[in-house]
Formats: structure tokens, C-alpha cells, sequence
């Protein structure tokens, strides 16, 4: 059986003891495809080196809130320490890169973590242009922004659109679905009510997995891992009252929709 985990946040430092391990055990549990999320130039650049390192690993660069980052990082929450940086010598280093990632991801907005709205769009739609202009899929984080973010990708041409741990409202999935994009389904499904009822209620022909590592663990009190991306490959198939076998089949047919 062939699992993916879309999207995976290995640079963080739960991985540093073990990241060979936790791909070891990826890989054991028949996760062929772990996509790698840059947030920023440091994460960017990680995520490339794994891509290098490890063959299930791909990569996909992408440039976080910049504000809402920060302030993960002020609080702790996530590591590093400075997220300043200049946006269009990032944008330029994607380009160069565009042969060696699979999709522009994470981007998107964050209302929870930051205020500035004006500037987070601004920051958005240059990175839609991009993405655009070298044609690649998006994987998009939308916290707290669900509305505005569905408005700006309705605006755009570009079709290769992943909603990441998408939370918005029952009508704007409804657009989402409607536009023909995609959701990724994260582990934490196993106990979260609001994702078991975005699982009945999307197609599974426009579903993903992630685990979203080291975040949204299945099991509480453990660290996330793409291991654990079955988890939820197993509820999709409960939920839906399919075998697990053809759950699988579909996600990774999508797969080779949006990506190949």
C-alpha cells in the first residue's frame, strides 16, 4: 500500500535527534511520499537538503504569514529567532529552484497570529503570481482568514489549489469544492469532530492526507511523524465505509492529478 503524507514540517527541532529514524519509519509503514513545507529562507533551505538526503522525501517552498511567523517564534511555538528577510531575493530563489520542488507551500494568511492584514494579502497574492508563473501546485494555510482567502484564489487562474487544515465555514467548503480544490486531512481526524465531518462531506477524489509533523498528533501527548499519516488514511476509510486498500488507491491518484 502506497501512503503520502502532504505536508510536513521536518526542519523543526522535535526532528533533530531523529529524523533519519522517523523516515526509517515512515517508509516502514509504506509512506513512499513525504512533501516537505519551507515556511521561510532557513526552513527553504532545509527542506531541500532532506529532499537531496532522503528518497521519500520531496520538497515544496513556501513563505509563512511573515508577521505570524514571527510571533510563533517570539512565543516559542515554533523555533528560530529572526524572520526578517527580503521577499523578492526568497521569490528569486524559489524560481531557481522551481526544478527541484514539487509545489509553493506553505503560504497563505493568518488572522490568528497577526493583524496586518493589508500586508499578508499583498505578500499572498505575490506569491500566487509566482506560483502561476512557474506551475505549481499551492498548499495554502488559511487560520482565522477562511473567507478571504477562498475570495483571492476565486480570483486567480491557477487551479492546483490544496487547502491545508482548512476550518472555514460549511458554505465556503462548499465553494472549495464547487472551484474543484483540494483538502488535506490531518491526523489529528482520529478526535477532531470538525475533520471527521469535513471528511463525510468531501469527495474523496479531492482529498489528501498530511500530518502536518510535528504538529496535530493523533495520539495526545506524542509527537506527530509522517509515520503516523495512516491514521488518518484509516478514518478517511472508516468514515466513508470504504477498504483502506481503495481509500489509498484514489489519494494517490489524486496524486498524480496535481502533481505529476
Amino acid at each position: 500500500m502506497l501512503f503520502i503524507d502532504l505536508h510536513a514540517h521536518l526542519d523543526h527541532c522535535y526532528f533533530k535527534d531523529d529524523l533519519d529514524e522517523a523516515i526509517k519509519r515512515a517508509e516502514k509503514e509504506g509512506v513512499k511520499i513525504i512533501l516537505a513545507n519551507g515556511i521561510n529562507p532557513e526552513t527553504n533551505r532545509k527542506v531541500l537538503e532532506f529532499a537531496k538526503k532522503y528518497k521519500n522525501v520531496k520538497a515544496a517552498l513556501g513563505i509563512y504569514p511573515i508577521e505570524a511567523l514571527q510571533k510563533e517564534m517570539d512565543s516559542g511555538e515554533y523555533p528560530g529567532d529572526d524572520n526578517k528577510f527580503d521577499l523578492d531575493k526568497e521569490i528569486e530563489f524559489i524560481k531557481k529552484n522551481k526544478d527541484n520542488i514539487l509545489a509553493l507551500g506553505e503560504i497563505g494568511l493568518d488572522y490568528k497570529m497577526s493583524d496586518d492584514r493589508e500586508q499578508q494579502i499583498n505578500v499572498f497574492k505575490k506569491l500566487l503570481m509566482l506560483a502561476e508563473d512557474i506551475d505549481k501546485p499551492v498548499i495554502i494555510h488559511s487560520r482565522k482568514a477562511e473567507e478571504d482567502v477562498v475570495k483571492i484564489l476565486e480570483k486567480i487562474k491557477h487551479k492546483k489549489i490544496i487547502l491545508h487544515c482548512f476550518s472555514g465555514k460549511k458554505k465556503l467548503m462548499q465553494r472549495a469544492v464547487a472551484n474543484g480544490w483540494y483538502f488535506t486531512i490531518p491526523t489529528n481526524v482520529t478526535r477532531s469532530h470538525q475533520f471527521q465531518e469535513l471528511v463525510k462531506m468531501l469527495p474523496l477524489s479531492q482529498m489528501f492526507c498530511e500530518t502536518d509533523s510535528p504538529y496535530l498528533s493523533p495520539f495526545p501527548g506524542r509527537r506527530n511523524e509522517p509515520a503516523f499519516v495512516v491514521e488518518s488514511y484509516k478514518k478517511i476509510a472508516e468514515l466513508k465505509e470504504m477498504e483502506l486498500q481503495e481509500v489509498a488507491n484514489i489519494i494517490y491518484n489524486n496524486w498524480q492529478k496535481v502533481f505529476e
